[in-house]
Order: structure tokens, then sequence, then C-alpha cells
């Protein structure tokens, strides 16, 4: 059904189409209508980070950034939902237009800038929400804030949304927002995550509960700076890192009028680099969770990143080129 309507759906802005597909597909579901449409697979769990895992499939950030879309979503059958990146206040992100297809590329180009509605109104949906995926929280700064201020933004997100997420995810690669990508630099993030994980192990024993946390890191890192990143996750006691967030790169693209196009590529041209990236981080530090994304477009792409070393895999561009299906081809 998908592919019948995909050329209409392109014909619209990509925002506007994005908006229309999750808004149906809520609204499926509150009818109870997804089974018909997505049967139920079965369950594989296996248990990470302390948390039981029904499959390895997840959603990545970006696709639902303020939590409206959870029970379509979590109908669909994934294991787990990366609701974000989300920041203390509300921001409207970049001027339009900000999201760019790359059709023969199977890619896209995005400059949101981390728009969303803020943490307060991320915690009144995820406060509401009642479906069985698991819930994780992408934090992010506000582009107003400096960087040498940023784990304060960090710290107030990670403090709202402890009681409903299942486990953080903490941004510092989004290319699409002002000077986020370079809390990336050393000093300056050893600095800050300390302090956020002072926090996080204040918050636990607060609540009486772990609480997993990660980092998402950028594909555009050198093999240096990945070795400095797996370095300091270990070091911080960091659960895990999600590995790749979209690139400033445009290598090898078909699509050559578009290569000047501001905002971080996804989709197909980031699949070799994320396998590289995994493959590296799985052989530097076994032990620590490792949440493969990018340029996952069909179900053996996804069997390569389990037989990589991945103890978690998430989709989201895959999703607008080839649409829910892909979900049931890859649990599948």
């Amino acid at each position: 059904m998908y592919k019948l309507i995909r050329p209409l759906l392109f014909l619209l802005p990509p925002e506007l189409s994005h908006k229309l597909c999750l808004t149906a597909l809520n609204l499926l579901a509150r009818l109870k209508l997804t089974r018909l449409f997505f049967p139920k697979v079965k369950d594989t769990p296996s248990n990470c980070m302390g948390l039981t895992f029904k499959n390895p499939l997840g959603i990545a950030a970006g696709l639902d950034k303020n939590g409206d879309y959870l029970p379509g979503l979590s109908s669909l059958g994934v294991s787990f939902i990366e609701v974000g990146g989300v920041t203390p206040l509300a921001q409207p992100g970049n001027p339009k237009p900000r999201l760019h297809r790359l059709v023969a590329d199977n890619a896209i180009i995005n400059w949101m800038g981390l728009n969303n509605k803020g943490i307060d109104y991320l915690v009144k949906n995820l406060k509401n929400y009642t479906g069985d995926a698991l819930i994780a929280v992408n934090l992010a700064k506000n582009a107003h804030t400096a960087n040498e201020h940023a784990e304060k933004d960090y710290i107030v997100c990670l403090e709202k949304v402890f009681p409903y997420a299942d486990f953080i995810v903490i941004n510092i690669s989004c290319p699409n927002s002002n000077a986020v990508d370079a809390l990336q630099q050393e000093t300056l993030l050893k600095r800050m995550l300390e302090k956020i994980m002072q926090r996080r192990q204040e918050l636990q024993k607060q609540y009486y509960r772990k609480m997993p946390m990660l980092i998402k890191i950028s594909p555009d890192l050198t093999p240096e700076n990945i070795r400095f990143m797996v370095a300091l996750a270990q070091q911080c006691k960091l659960d895990g890192i999600v590995a790749v967030n979209t690139s400033n790169k445009r290598n090898h693209l078909k699509e050559t009028a578009k290569i000047d196009v501001k905002g971080g590529l996804s989709g197909a041209p980031l699949t070799a680099t994320a396998e590289e990236f995994l493959t590296i981080i799985k052989k530097l530090a076994p032990q620590l969770t490792v949440i493969s994304i990018g340029g996952i477009m069909s179900a053996a792409d996804a069997e390569k990143r389990l037989q990589l070393g991945a103890d978690l895999i998430q989709v989201y561009t895959g999703l607008i080129y080839e649409g829910p299906s892909l979900i049931s081809k890859v649990l599948k």
C-alpha cells in the first residue's frame, strides 16, 4: 500500500507528508486497526542494559520529537521508541525549507534545528503513554545556551523525564543546531558528562532505579575521535553508544544539485560508515551497548548489523522510503 501512495506523499513538502503519515498511523492505532495492516510478529526478547527488549528494533530520534505519535509507533511492534531531541524550552528550529529528499540516493538532508515543544510538553505525553514499547529520550540543549553551560540544559531535561523514561540518549552530535556537534570537543565533553552522570547517580538513589545512559556520536569522527569517545564512555560509566547521527559529508551522492544543501545527511549513504563505526566500537569495548543506526534500509541491512555485533538497531530514513512494512520485514 505504501508503495502506491508514496509518489503522492513525495509531491507534498516533506514536513507535511511526515505529519500526515504519523497522524494517520495514530488514528489506526486508536481504532485498533493497526494489526490488520501490520500483523504481530513473534517476540525475540533479550536483556540489555538491565532492560528487557521484546526484539532488537527501535525507532530513532527525530521521527517523533514530542511524543505526539507514540500510540501509532508503538503499535507497529518495535521494542523501543526514542523521542526527541528535546530541549528545556520550546524552540522553532531553523527556517523552512529545512527537510530535503534525495530520492536517487534513498537519503534525506535535514536542517531542522532541533525544533521541539520543550521538555514539559514531552513529559505530559509520556505521562499518558500506555504502549508496550520502551521509551528512550534524546536530550539536547537549547540553541541559545552556550556550550560552556550545556550541562545545565541536559540536567534539567534529565530531572524531568527521569520518572518516565526507560533510558536516556545524550545528543552531542546533531549537526542541525547551533554548536551541538561542537560538544564533542574533548575537554568540554568530559566535564559535561561528568556533571550529568553525577546527577544521574543522585536521581537513581532518589527514585530507587537504574537509568541507562548512552551518548550519540557523529559519523564524521576520525578513528582517533572514536577511540576517545569509547574511552570516555567507559571512564564516565555510560552504558553505551548510539552510532551514528546524521552527517555533514556529501560523498558519492547521485543528486549533485543538493550537495550544497545545509544539514545532516541520513539514509543509504551512511550504511557503510555506520557498519564501520559499529565494528570499531565493539572491538574496542565489547561490553558497551551499541545501538546501530544509519542506512538501515532493508531487512538484510538490519540482519548484517546484528551479525556485526549491534545490541539494538534503529530505523528512520528507511521508513520514509520503504514505509512501515520495513518494520515487519525486519522483525520477520
